[in-house]
């Protein structure tokens, strides 16, 4: 399923609708305890960002969730609408497990490697998110994981370039891109369609702001496909 929008880029207007931080609680459902920190809740107090993530915010799986690379979570409000209608429920902020919800920050306009002012922080892209079973589980739709993948609407991961306080009513803007880099969208087309473009694997790990975790799995595609990444 792929989405469709009439909004018009604005890399002008971005803005933080909410700053959500949650702690570890048991999903709902499970034949054994699960844990995670996908339960998020919107917070009006200043949170440190630091650069491994926010103040009170928590992730069970630390291996898949969280670290440098990961330390905040960005979903777009404009996906939001979609969603609620996919699931016939009503979205609070957060609602996707993110630590940002804002908004002029659509997948089709980010790039890997953008750099944006966040309150006294400075974040960088470094890769889409790829939404677990944890997302699905939180809502009693086992799909939805799958939704994100096959829309490109994924939602994305800032690291920190400098540690500092935000809240939902911080300065947040875009300072820097490069117009060579790939958007998340085409990221995710590449990681969960394009599995057999080489092309395409390439041209994203050439990027050298892209995650090492992203890096790793393109190399490990591109070896079974039997050709070596080049340089």
């Amino acid at each position: 399923m792929t989405l469709t929008h009439n909004r018009k880029p604005d890399e002008n207007k971005t803005a933080v609708l909410a700053v959500n931080v949650g702690q570890l609680q048991a999903l709902p459902g499970q034949k054994r305890e699960v844990m995670s920190g996908i339960v998020k809740h919107p917070i009006s107090s200043p949170v440190f960002l630091s650069f491994t993530g926010m103040t009170g915010d928590a992730q069970a799986d630390l291996e898949h969730h969280g670290g440098p690379d990961k330390a905040v979570c960005v979903y777009d409000y404009s996906r939001y609408p979609a969603l609620e209608q996919l699931m016939d429920r009503k979205l609070d902020w957060g609602a996707c497990g993110e630590n940002l919800t804002v908004e002029g920050c659509m997948e089709e306009e980010v790039r890997i490697g953008d750099v944006y002012e966040l309150g006294e922080a400075t974040v960088q892209v470094s890769q889409p998110r790829q939404p677990c079973f944890k997302l699905g589980a939180r809502y009693d739709y086992k799909e939805l994981p799958v939704y994100f993948q096959d829309s490109g609407h994924t939602g994305f991961y800032f690291r920190v370039l400098q540690e500092g306080e935000v809240t939902s009513s911080a300065i947040f803007r875009r300072v820097s891109t490069d117009p060579a880099s790939m958007t998340i969208l085409e990221a995710n087309r590449i990681m969960h369609q394009g599995k057999q473009d080489v092309t395409g694997m390439r041209a994203l790990l050439a990027i050298p702001t892209l995650a090492d975790s992203w890096k790793q799995t393109l190399l490990k595609r591109l070896a079974k496909l039997g050709t070596a990444e080049q340089d």
